[in-house]
């Protein structure tokens, strides 16, 4: 079936068509059931998912807007968001205030601050091996999370120059930090 088939499907069902709804179903349950199995990882439960994601379908198909987008996207997306959903639902509340006394403190210790204190140490003195720019970027790209297109700009240059930059300066570092 093509996507405008599916399309079709949809919006008919919305109209209430039980024989389109019907064809829907027999077209696209093998997908949606393995959406819902790989999220609840449970046969029985991603079974019960499933026919709650067709109840939800025929609920709510006039809600789908027909675009140049696929239809089993939005079909995908209603599965795997009811699958997220269920999960969610079988979680046990959160746990009272007085439990938090026993959990330990996620902080690194003394001896990890330490290790880890040398090793950005070592990371700075190699980035400081680098060209400027070079360097310039790879803290941009790396430590600020910077995208390649706006280190481009910010540097004036092409691109696909970028991720050769940022690639070779890589190695370098990693030259470094292994010397």
């Amino acid at each position: 079936m093509t996507p405008q088939d599916i399309s079709n499907l949809i919006v008919r069902t919305s109209m209430k068509d039980r024989a389109a709804f019907d064809l829907l179903y027999r077209q696209t349950s093998a997908k949606l059931f393995g959406v819902c199995l790989r999220v609840l990882k449970d046969r029985g439960e991603a079974e019960e998912a499933l026919q709650e994601v067709f109840v939800k379908i025929w609920t709510k198909a006039d809600r789908f807007a027909v675009s140049e987008l696929s239809p089993i996207s939005w079909l995908v997306a209603i599965a795997r968001n009811h699958a997220i959903d269920r999960i969610r639902a079988r979680r046990e509340p959160a746990a009272y205030i007085d439990a938090a006394l026993e959990v330990a403190d996620p902080a690194p210790g003394p001896e990890a601050a330490a290790v880890a204190g040398g090793e950005s140490e070592r990371i700075y003195r190699c980035l400081d091996e680098l060209e400027k720019d070079r360097a310039a970027a790879v803290r941009g790209a790396y430590l600020d999370g910077e995208s390649y297109a706006e280190l481009a700009a910010r540097h004036d240059v092409p691109l696909n120059t970028m991720r050769t930059w940022l690639r070779r300066s890589l190695l370098k570092l990693r030259e470094c930090l292994e010397r």
